[in-house]
């Protein structure tokens, strides 16, 4: 399975003043012990270093993610990533822009998201995004 893994989970990850752990952050932890893929993109990274603070946090975060492989949206994304977003919305289920556009680079690539955020619950239940689920 490979992932894609949202800024939901990256954050509980990353924190170093709790001890976080909950099935979506198991299953970032595995994936990263195991040699998995694990893709993300920039909006992720942007909003990671939006909201942790201090150098020593900015440098740990960029470290890390210099391992993992980056997408980078392409026009189409953000074209069906519109539509994914107006669909959406015609049916009831608010869709931030960014997290339509996270969603539809999961369809394109065929990922699986990793997320805590259940804004994308509510979107996988009326588009093709994929969301990991613990067994």
């Amino acid at each position: 399975m490979t992932l894609f893994v949202d800024t939901s989970v990256w954050s509980l990850a990353l924190r170093r003043d709790s001890a976080p752990e909950g099935p979506e952050v198991g299953r970032l932890r595995e994936a990263l012990g195991g040699g998995e893929m694990i893709y993300t993109t920039g909006v992720v990274l942007q909003e990671l270093l939006q909201g942790f603070h201090g150098p020593r946090a900015r440098t740990r975060i960029i470290e890390r993610f210099a391992a993992l492989a980056m997408i980078t949206p392409v026009r189409e994304d953000y074209i069906d990533a519109a539509r994914l977003r107006n669909d959406c919305r015609r049916h009831g289920i608010q869709a931030g822009t960014i997290d339509a556009l996270l969603a539809e680079i999961c369809v394109r690539h065929r990922l699986v998201m990793l997320s805590t955020d259940q804004d994308f619950r509510h979107m996988a239940a009326r588009t093709k995004l994929v969301l990991w689920s613990a067994p």
